[in-house]
């Protein structure tokens, strides 16, 4: 912002940084040019370990089940699940050689 301080245009700015003239402008308008802080990581509620080992337990129980377990909706456990690639049940031993690849 120095440049356009200094007596140089904005469009001369904006070609010069390779940004556009909306960029100069809006930088120009701000108070303070330091980034912005994005929001606060939000706390996960689902434990990953606590939802492998009420698989490992129960095997056979569905989504809805693990989800009223874990105190989460059944679609989270659904994801979850996906996300430690352990998929729906096709066979008996499924789960089981799953688990014991994703931990």
């Amino acid at each position: 912002m120095a440049f356009v301080h200094d007596g140089g245009s904005q469009a001369e700015a904006a070609r010069r940084f390779e940004v556009s003239l909306w960029c100069v402008r809006d930088w120009r308008a701000r108070k303070d040019l330091r980034p912005r802080q994005r929001g606060v990581a939000r706390q996960r509620k689902l434990d990953l370990d606590r939802l492998r080992a009420q698989v490992r337990q129960h095997p056979d129980a569905t989504l809805r089940e693990h989800a009223a377990f874990c105190g989460v909706d059944r679609s989270v456990v659904g994801k979850a699940l996906k996300k430690m690639k352990i998929t729906r049940k096709k066979r008996p031993s499924s789960i089981e050689s799953a688990i014991q690849k994703s931990g």
